[in-house]
């Protein structure tokens, strides 16, 4: 949990960067406050950084989930009591699914043989936000304005991105994966919304980044997601060929893109 390092992406505008789960979170300075985004996964993680936030401002923050998925926002009880910004949904995900994908982490991370990760989600409280969007909304940090914007169903049907168009720079969560091929297979989750995910990206490439921060990996280029977007889009050409019996599921890996697992994963979600 001390492994993070910070990178600058523009003047005020941060990624910090974890071995744990190859995780990004962000930090957006203004001259009157802060904005991070994504809180990590437990109450140890969280207070991490919060201190690595302290060390760069002193400015009071605001925190902002771009997904209900644990990794990114079980380690807020360290910021508070501040606003604490997501889409509708995910409040409605932390309600229904949070305290069991809870049990469910601290088992893994048990057979996993990190009892330390593990007794962090036995203390952690999960936050359920306290300022909901359902569309888009204009922060102001002080002379610096952020928006928070849901680009539609995506990784989830919950997915927030952060702009900030001075920098021009946008943290997209989990939407962008950075995977040693772009996406992974444990980009496709049950919550997923593949076929609408296209467009999610076309959203974020309509706000012409120079910089997009993924939730998970290095930050990348506007061409690295209109390349995984168009991979992603011959996912679902494929998806569909093999549902319409033009193509063998078995011959679909090496008309792809993407390693056999990534093809497989994305080849089974509904």
């Amino acid at each position: 949990m001390t492994d993070g390092r910070w990178i600058d992406v523009a003047d005020g505008v941060y990624a910090r960067r974890y071995e744990e789960l190859d995780l990004t979170v962000g930090l957006v300075v203004g001259g009157t406050g802060c904005l991070v985004v994504d809180s990590r996964g437990d109450v140890a993680q969280g207070a991490e950084l919060a201190d690595a936030v302290r060390a760069i401002t002193p400015l009071p923050w605001t925190l902002v989930y771009t997904h209900a998925h644990f990794d990114h926002c079980f380690g807020t009880a360290a910021f508070l009591p501040c606003d604490v910004w997501a889409h509708d949904g995910c409040t409605a995900d932390l309600a229904a699914h949070g305290e069991a994908e809870r049990a469910r982490r601290i088992a893994s991370y048990r057979a996993e043989g990190k009892p330390g990760i593990a007794e962090a989600l036995e203390r952690t409280t999960i936050t359920p936000p306290n300022r909901v969007l359902r569309d888009d909304v204009d922060l102001d940090l002080g002379g610096r304005p952020v928006r928070l914007a849901h680009p539609g169903p995506g990784h989830t049907d919950h997915d927030v991105v952060v702009h900030v168009p001075d920098a021009g720079v946008v943290f997209a969560g989990d939407l962008v994966e950075h995977g040693p091929h772009g996406w992974t297979a444990d980009s496709f989750g049950s919550d997923a919304h593949v076929r609408e995910w296209p467009a999610a990206l076309d959203a974020v490439l309509a706000l012409e980044p120079r910089v997009v921060v993924p939730g998970h990996g290095d930050p990348v280029d506007a061409a690295f997601v209109a390349r995984h977007r168009d991979g992603l889009g011959r996912l679902l050409e494929l998806r569909d060929a093999v549902a319409a019996g033009e193509v063998a599921e078995d011959d679909a890996p090496a008309r792809s893109p993407y390693p056999r697992d990534v093809t497989l994963a994305a080849l089974a979600t509904t």
